[in-house]
């Protein structure tokens, strides 16, 4: 079976397929692919020859994959009409002469050629190889590497050479001078041997050398790099290996002794990790130690050892990234360190401090450090944080995204006054956060936090140029007030319906704004704004006035449904529907008139007299209508209601739903899954069983609310016990903003009750608060029969009374 991927590229492009023919046990080129191809994969297969014609249909070929099959013979015609290729993968097959690629004379554009793990007893390349003038990486490997090998290649600057290494490998020194390549890659086979040829002339020829795979013979290379006077390369990697801390420590002192800039270790399993301090070298003119993707296979051992030694290295930049390191100790004396990295891993607030007896003492040698990254840790609270770096005198950029960082108020935040780019973005921020910020800020990063307002009341960020408040729950534009020298304001995808364009009037070195992909309202609030972002198009070209980023692509109405998903520059709203002077004379006057001859033809009909008769009929309905609940019907309900809500919004639901519906200010019977879910039952059977004790079912709604899996279940049950109650079951409550479109599909049924019902919505203002409650608690109000005790409330009662017998004894 073929696979096609299908990429529209452009509208003026054809559109590229992608075929993955891999493991499936062809024998030979498929010859229904489409004339289109670019991307092609024939790996895992048992194709033993390539002949003139296998591709003559597929012109546009760019990429090919042959390899993992059974390749002996490749016809010098058989690239003749793929004069576009430039990726060919041959590797793993049965191909025996280097010297004899023939084919290679119609590939001039390839520009990555991967021949590894073939029959090939010489690296002679063949006179073939001179014409791939494009060549960017070259992968060989052959068991006997000689001079002169590599001269039909000597005229090529590739970027990358990469040999494998196969068992029982003969290199003659000198081998590789006619390669002129910036990176040299030695990737050793199941048995590794260090060859101290091989490693003398990669240290002399090229300014990257990277060994791959390698278990052992660290010792051998840390003797010959101690050894080398003279080293042309300047950046040393180790990738893919196994090795043990008294060798790693012992590689590591030598590199940093050598004249090396950059040393790196990359997906390391460390063995017999240490149990003492290891010394490292005072001094180096290494730049910069990087370790990545590195594991430790004990558990046994000491930590800080672990952690002074990589702080103590004399470089100016060290990297330790994805790593489970959990603390980072302080150097003994004042580190040279200039930038540090510890992304990804598992660090906590307590890094860099240590514990003196019931004291934390706080880390006073790092005061060369200028950028500092945790992207990614276990962070979590941003006043502890800033007595972390307190004493970072020379810090400047600070990147704390991807945690879980909150600011509680219950401390004051001290930073360093040099700091003048903080991110602080994907973390758990909420507005408090303007009270805990660096005074110099000039880039403050807050995107993807749970920012709804910006405070005005708090000191000035007098520096502040750039300010990202993209993805967060914004619902206008925050005022300059407190940023009077603000550049470049980003608000995307916020939640922003008419945008406030007088509050940029506080802003008079605005000159970057960002709106774009918010929920735009396009009624009348919103001329305002259209008119600024009209102005900025036209004045896009004389540099004045304000830039409104991704305009007008990213600005699209969501209201009224009649301009919904129209961009805001293609909309027209009338002035006459938006000026007060032209509908008091387009509206009121003629409706006035219409007033008047309406009163006097009812007065002469005698109308008034229907109309009350029409409201006492339907009055009379309407009482009706309530007495309907007769009690047989409430036979087996034990509660009001039952209260539904994501996690996220606990907090209010606890504080403020439950105090105004319960005891004495509501005075009645609520179920929610905190109390009255029984253990032991599934949550499922809890979720039915309160429902169906219950007259009605109150629903908490946000953006968390219909994120919930838990939730969704609830609505359906709910939806479902409906049809037994009566549509009045279902409660609406509204705690935030959710426009339809955030709504997903599968929650339907919600969607179309919010569209027929009324839902009540939780108003900010207090003084509207007390009105809200009594219409809630109205909506729920119903003479239920005495509850009997439930199981929890039994097991709650048990409790309180061992408890109290406790005390008394």
């Amino acid at each position: 079976m073929t696979l096609y991927y299908i990429i529209y590229v452009t509208n003026l492009t054809p559109s590229i397929i992608i075929i993955y023919r891999s493991s499936q046990n062809l024998s030979s080129v498929p010859t229904d692919l489409p004339q289109t191809t670019e991307f092609l994969d024939l790996s895992r297969n048992y194709i033993r020859q390539l002949h003139n014609g296998d591709f003559q249909k597929t012109t546009h070929l760019r990429f090919l994959n042959v390899s993992w099959n059974n390749l002996e013979e490749i016809d010098p015609q058989t690239f003749l009409d793929t004069p576009l290729l430039e990726h060919l993968d041959l590797s793993h097959n049965n191909l025996k002469n280097l010297s004899g690629q023939q084919y290679l004379l119609h590939t001039v554009n390839l520009l990555v050629l991967n021949l590894a793990f073939n029959r090939f007893l010489t690296m002679t390349l063949g006179s073939e190889f001179s014409s791939l003038v494009k060549l960017e990486r070259l992968t060989v490997g052959a068991k006997n590497i000689s001079v002169g090998d590599f001269k039909n290649i000597a005229k090529m600057k590739l970027r990358t050479l990469t040999l494998l290494l196969e068992d029982g490998l003969y290199y003659e020194a000198g081998s590789l001078e006619d390669v002129h390549a910036q990176r040299l890659q030695i990737a050793f086979g199941h048995n590794p041997k260090i060859d101290r040829n091989l490693t003398a002339d990669a240290l002399s020829l090229f300014a990257e050398v990277e060994m791959m795979n390698m278990i052992n013979g660290y010792k051998d290379l840390s003797k010959q790099l101690r050894e080398t006077v003279k080293i042309h390369t300047t950046s040393f990697y180790l990738t893919n290996i196994t090795i043990k801390w008294q060798d790693l420590t012992e590689y590591v002192n030598v590199a940093l002794n050598t004249t090396l800039k950059h040393v790196r270790v990359s997906e390391m399993n460390v063995k017999n990790p240490p149990h003492y301090t290891t010394e490292v070298i005072k001094t180096s003119q290494v730049i910069s130690f990087t370790a990545s993707q590195a594991v430790v296979t004990s558990f046994q051992f000491s930590q800080e050892a672990l952690y002074n030694f990589f702080i103590s290295m004399p470089v100016e930049s060290v990297a330790i990234t994805d790593a489970p390191m959990i603390h980072m100790t302080c150097p003994k004396s004042q580190s040279p360190i200039r930038q540090l990295d510890f992304s990804f891993g598992a660090m906590s607030d307590s890094i860099f401090s240590s514990a003196v007896g019931k004291n934390v003492v706080e880390c006073q040698n790092l005061r060369n450090l200028k950028n500092l990254t945790l992207v990614g840790n276990s962070l979590k609270k941003l006043e502890l944080l800033s007595q972390r770096f307190r004493y970072m005198s020379s810090l400047q950029h600070l990147d704390l995204s991807v945690n879980s960082i909150g600011y509680d108020q219950s401390s004051q935040c001290i930073w360093p006054a040099s700091i003048t780019n903080i991110n602080l973005s994907s973390n758990s921020l909420t507005e408090s956060v303007f009270q805990c910020l660096p005074n110099g800020t000039q880039i403050l990063d807050l995107q993807n936090n749970q920012i709804s307002v910006v405070p005005q009341s708090i000191f000035k960020l007098r520096n502040l140029s750039t300010l990202n408040l993209n993805a967060n729950r914004l619902r206008d534009l925050p005022g300059c007030g407190t940023f009077p020298t603000l550049h470049k304001l980003l608000l995307r995808s916020n939640s922003l319906h008419a945008p406030s364009v007088n509050i940029l009037e506080s802003c008079p070195e605005l000159h970057i704004l960002d709106v774009s992909f918010n929920p735009f309202t396009c009624t009348c609030t919103l001329r305002g704004f259209i008119k600024l972002a009209t102005n900025s198009e036209k004045n896009n070209n004389n540099q004045s006035g304000i830039e409104l980023l991704n305009w007008p692509q990213g600005y699209y109405c969501t209201y009224p449904e009649d301009v919904r998903n129209s961009t805001l520059r293609d909309i027209s709203i009338p002035e006459v529907s938006c000026s007060i002077g032209l509908l008091v004379v387009a509206i009121l006057v003629p409706a006035g008139t219409l007033i008047i001859s309406i009163v006097i033809l009812c007065h002469c009909l005698d109308v008034p007299w229907y109309m009350g008769m029409i409201w006492q009929w339907t009055r009379a309905k309407h009482r009706a209508r309530l007495q309907q609940a007769r009690p047989e019907d409430l036979v087996g309900l034990e509660f009001h209601a039952f209260v539904s809500y994501s996690q996220h919004d606990v907090d209010w639901v606890r504080n403020s739903l439950l105090p105004n519906l319960e005891g004495p200010a509501g005075g009645l019977r609520i179920c929610h899954h905190e109390k009255h879910f029984v253990p032991g039952k599934t949550i499922i059977e809890n979720i039915i069983s309160c429902v169906e004790k219950c007259r009605r079912s109150v629903f908490v709604l946000s953006a968390h609310f219909v994120k919930s899996e838990w939730c969704h279940y609830e609505l359906y049950f709910a939806t479902h016990q409906r049809l037994t109650l009566g549509s009045d079951s279902i409660v609406l409550v509204l705690l935030e903003p959710l426009p339809q479109y955030l709504i997903p599909s599968k929650y339907y049924q919600l969607k179309s009750m919010m569209n027929r019902h009324t839902y009540l919505e939780w108003p900010q203002d207090r003084a509207k608060q007390r009105l809200f409650w009594a219409n809630l608690r109205a909506a729920l109000q119903t003479d239920l029969p005495n509850a009997p005790v439930t199981q929890v409330q039994e097991h709650w009662a048990e409790e309180r009374l061992e408890e109290g017998h406790r005390l008394k004894g």
